[in-house]
């Protein structure tokens, strides 16, 4: 589903007439049908993230389950010196350390997540990739995972501020619902100081799910704050 601009301007926390001066200075990715802008959820995400613009997670959480950062990064993993000194080389060494059993399957994620870089660069600045925003790799009825890999050696990736890449978020999810609703918890966990210098020093696990923890716990306190204002409101 697209995005209007009114719906763009809330999950962005910027006024209407902000997205269309970014409209019209081609600075956000939009896509026109019959003349009204619309919005790609994922490509938004992808801008918010590369240009450290905070985004409202609310238009990804409709009720339905809710992906946790925590519960994913803990199936996924932390992967310490991940290997390769070229894009191709580190996506095919990351697509190891992803809970796929069918080695049939990792090929089709490596070729996905290689057609995707030759499309557009997946580096989202300060050294972090995050290889299929747009593209999300959907494995149904299994637990969303997001495996952190730390880089052996920094790589370019053509990202926006031109720095090499050294740390990877590898996702796979068991819908795309699911899928928007992990980005955009890790899109505002990279804009949180402590989570990012945590992957700047290639912190261990433990150390990046208690920063989750937090970062989830206090995206989790507005919500609970609106529900009992409801609840009361209805009494």
């Amino acid at each position: 589903m697209k995005l209007t601009v009114r719906e763009a301007a809330r999950l962005l926390s910027v006024s209407e007439s902000e997205i269309y001066r970014w409209i019209d200075d081609g600075d956000i990715p939009c896509h026109v049908v019959n003349h009204q802008p619309l919005f790609s959820r994922a490509e938004l995400l992808e801008w918010a993230t590369a240009h450290r613009r905070p985004l409202s997670i609310e238009l990804f959480d409709d009720g339905a389950a809710t992906s946790s950062l925590v519960a994913a990064i803990e199936r996924g993993g932390v992967h310490e010196r991940v290997a390769g000194r070229d894009r191709e080389a580190v996506l095919r060494a990351i697509v190891q350390h992803l809970p796929i059993p069918d080695p049939d399957e990792r090929e089709l994620v490596l070729a996905v997540m290689l057609a995707l870089e030759k499309e557009a660069s997946t580096g989202v600045g300060d050294g972090i990739a995050i290889p299929h925003v747009r593209g999300p790799i959907v494995f149904a009825g299994t637990p969303a995972a997001a495996a952190v890999c730390y880089l052996e050696h920094p790589v370019p990736f053509d990202a926006i501020d031109g720095e090499p890449v050294h740390v990877v978020f590898a996702i796979m999810t068991p819908t795309i619902r699911a899928h928007l609703q992990l980005l955009s918890r890790l899109s505002l966990a990279l804009l949180d100081p402590e989570f990012k210098r945590a992957l700047a020093d290639h912190a261990p696990m433990a150390d990046l799910i208690a920063h989750a923890r937090r970062i989830e716990t206090a995206l989790a306190a507005p919500a609970e704050r609106r529900t009992s204002h409801h609840d009361g409101s209805a009494e």
